[in-house]
């Protein structure tokens, strides 16, 4: 397959392309590099620097006509959603409409979008279904659930085959602080260089924590099967403060951790019932959280990526 990738020098997006290209098949990675490192695009993919928002986009999809388009380029921070929504429309859902369109115009047969927990907000019961009704906290929220809706529409307008593969905490070693799973990434780092990391609120708030390789296994499957959403996570509920204490544990650091007031629009607690992706997809976790946490204070000890 022909496949692009947007995002594909971030985090998830660069180990997504990675897979693909060693599963045989055309990779051609967008990224800006706002948050993406040139670094990270995997060798043997076609690079092009370019915003989703970019015009030049256009060429890119008559020069490959693609398969595929897996999207994962986005503004990731909740907290910057909320202090700048109209920049997180701009990219989030705007980017992402550009590219349906470039997809349909181009005969792109299906579209895998990297969608998010954030959709839920605080919902009424954990593990949480794709049946659930959406209540999103933030403008990051908002947006990725009103690209579904669009992806929705545009598969019953136009036949285009779609996939949102809605992503709990996503960690791992190279994740960003400022990601939704970056509090990993920076207990580690504060505990590694032996200051005391901050949590924000009582640290009694939860997450489903679900490693990077199984969220690209996941993105492995969608190629070609099941449609619709999906729930990537565990199913399975850490609180921040249980994160610290296991960290804390695998580097041996004694100190508590310091206390400062939540932050607007994150969500108090979080998991995902995985069920619907274990019988379609054929996909569940693999990797168990104190094992992930300790590929990732392996991974910073060795220099971070």
């Amino acid at each position: 397959m022909r496949i692009l990738v947007t995002g594909g020098a971030g985090f998830i997006g660069s180990a997504v392309a990675g897979a693909y290209l060693r599963a045989g098949h055309e990779v051609v990675v967008v990224d800006n590099l706002s948050t993406g490192r040139r670094d990270w695009v995997p060798a043997g993919a076609v690079f092009y620097q370019l915003d989703v928002t970019d015009p030049g986009l256009e060429r890119v999809f008559s020069e490959h006509r693609f398969d595929v388009v897996n999207h994962h380029a986005a503004q990731v921070s909740v907290t910057r959603s909320v202090a700048d929504p109209v920049g997180d429309a701009r990219t989030n859902i705007l980017g992402s409409l550009a590219l349906l369109g470039f997809a349909v115009r181009f005969g792109v047969r299906r579209f895998i979008f990297a969608s998010s927990c954030a959709v839920y907000g605080e919902a009424d019961w954990r593990p949480t279904p794709e049946s659930a009704p959406p209540g999103p906290l933030s403008p990051y929220g908002l947006a990725k659930r009103v690209v579904e809706d669009y992806l929705r529409l545009y598969g019953d307008l136009t036949g285009l085959e779609w996939v949102a593969l809605r992503y709990a905490n996503v960690y791992g070693p190279r994740a960003k602080p400022h990601t939704e799973a970056g509090v990993v990434t920076v207990f580690a780092t504060e505990i590694l260089r032996g200051r005391r990391p901050t949590v924000f609120g009582d640290g009694l708030q939860t997450r489903d924590f679900v490693y990077v390789d199984d969220v690209v296994e996941a993105n492995l499957r969608a190629l070609d099967r099941g449609a619709g959403v999906f729930n990537i996570g565990t199913g399975r509920e850490t609180s921040v403060l249980e994160l610290f204490r296991m960290l804390a544990r695998i580097t041996g650091f004694e100190a508590p951790p310091a206390f400062e007031p939540a932050r607007p629009g994150e969500v108090r607690f979080s998991s995902l019932d995985p069920g619907r992706a274990r019988e379609v997809l054929g996909w569940s976790a693999q990797v168990d959280l104190a094992d992930g946490l300790l590929r990732v204070v392996e991974a910073l000890r060795k220099g971070g990526s």
